[in-house]
């Protein structure tokens, strides 16, 4: 019984601690409830920040695409009269921009599918294999790519003209090949330095050359960095623009980007703003496009080896 009086007489003070210390969590929580909403709303503050800087440009494009010839001043955020008329002209006979984006597609694919090649072996050579100067060998490779295109038009320009490869595909893709390579070597290394060389040794040892191991054990493993090479040359290749305006001067070999700064208004003293900027929205969306579909492999290969 006195037990039970003694419980009893205790239970009152342990209700009064235990509400006490719910005021006291109730008195914390709204002083830390700000500090996390203003983090949030920081964070998000930026985000759309960069978001609006990155495609300001772009949608100030697409709303001018779509503004008649009369309207392209406006500085309204959309326009008074909807129109196409400028999508019309941009794909006018007289323009020949179907054939100068086949022509960018045949540029850029071509470029990235020899740097591609070029690249994964090189890359397995200099972070797989054992040979002196590896090191500078990446570096020489890395600085031929810092030169700018205008440095090599003039001497490029006289070669080409010698051997007769002006107004020839291979007169841009040769020239596009010497900064893509570079940059497929690069990423390809930085990536292939961080597969384990255990599954190589253990598929040679299941039997498997070193090709095999090459092909069938690495290759598949890199793929998302090839995937992300991929697309990073060919977003190089398909806006590449001093070269292509050099070496091409046939409406019928030009590629995109010279067609779209050869559109004219109509009259001399006429700027095309409407058919230009709807020009650059049709030249941006299979970049769009690309980017959209393999986004996750792009992710993928841009994050590989950030954490072990």
């Amino acid at each position: 019984m006195t037990a039970i009086a003694e419980r009893g007489a205790l239970a009152p003070h342990e209700d009064t601690r235990r509400e006490r210390g719910r005021r006291d969590t109730q008195r914390r929580r709204p002083a830390q409830r700000p500090s996390a909403i203003m983090l949030a709303a920081t964070r998000w503050i930026g985000i759309a920040i960069v978001a609006v800087y990155c495609l300001a440009p772009f949608f100030w494009m697409i709303v001018s695409s779509l503004r008649t010839t009369n309207d392209i001043f406006e500085t309204t955020p959309l326009p008074t009269t909807w129109s196409i008329e400028s999508y019309v002209q941009v794909f006018d006979s007289s323009n020949n921009f179907g054939q100068a984006l086949l022509n960018s597609l045949i540029v850029a694919g071509i470029t990235t599918i020899f740097a591609l090649v070029f690249g994964i072996f090189a890359a397995y050579a200099i972070a797989r294999l054992n040979f002196p100067f590896k090191s500078a060998i990446l570096a020489v490779v890395i600085a031929t790519s810092m030169f700018p295109g205008i440095a090599v038009v003039v001497p490029l320009l006289r070669l080409f003209t010698d051997i007769g490869w002006i107004n020839t595909y291979q007169a841009m893709i040769v020239p596009s090949l010497s900064f893509a390579i570079p940059l497929a070597v690069w990423n390809l290394t930085t990536f292939m330095k961080q597969l384990p060389h255990d599954l190589e040794q253990a598929a040679m040892i299941d039997g498997c050359t070193k090709w095999q191991a090459f092909t069938k054990i690495l290759l598949p493993l890199a793929a998302p960095g090839v995937f992300t090479t991929a697309i990073l040359t060919f977003i190089h290749s398909w806006n590449e623009f001093i070269i292509a305006l050099s070496m091409a001067n046939d409406p019928a070999i030009q590629t995109a980007t010279v067609a779209i700064s050869k559109f004219t208004g109509a009259s001399d003293f006429q700027a095309p703003f409407g058919a230009q900027m709807a020009a650059g929205v049709v030249v941006t969306i299979p970049l769009m496009i690309m980017v959209l579909l393999f986004q996750r492999r792009i992710v993928d290969g841009l994050t590989s080896g950030a954490t072990k």
